[in-house]
């Protein structure tokens, strides 16, 4: 019965594991898309950098440096959002749990193969040396 059980269980972690992994999927794309708009959105801090030099604006070099705007607490919002489900995903691509048909078997005990000898090779009987080819005819 637990054989069935453990079965089952697995079985069932292995479509959470894709309920989530798509879950976070969809979440990530949506996060990156907002996160490219609200980016686009935003003004830049050196848009106002030619007023600094003598157009008589009260802004600092680099603009001012007030308090956060909506877009700029969005922004940190969706970036941390986005490092999460990456995380997330990393994780989970990397704990992938598959189903097989093998699971069930254990592995093969291999055998330690014999150590291979070299083969003696038969020594000529007399010291002569071996006579050379002969060279091909040509007509």
């Amino acid at each position: 019965m637990t054989r069935k059980h453990s079965a089952k269980s697995f079985n069932f972690r292995i479509k959470l594991d894709k309920i989530m992994s798509t879950f976070l999927v969809i979440i990530h794309t949506i996060v990156c898309i907002a996160l490219i708009l609200i980016i686009l959105l935003q003004t830049g801090k050196g848009a106002d950098m030619g007023a600094a030099f003598g157009g008589g604006s009260s802004q600092t070099l680099f603009g001012s440096t007030g308090s956060s705007t909506f877009l700029g607490k969005l922004t940190t919002a969706a970036a941390v959002v986005f490092m999460l489900t990456s995380l997330g995903l990393a994780y989970l691509s990397g704990h992938r749990t598959t189903n097989s048909i093998m699971m069930d078997k254990k592995a093969p005990i291999e055998q330690q193969a014999a150590p291979a000898t070299p083969e003696k090779l038969p020594q000529p009987s007399s010291p002569e040396a071996p006579q050379p080819a002969k060279p091909a005819q040509t007509k």
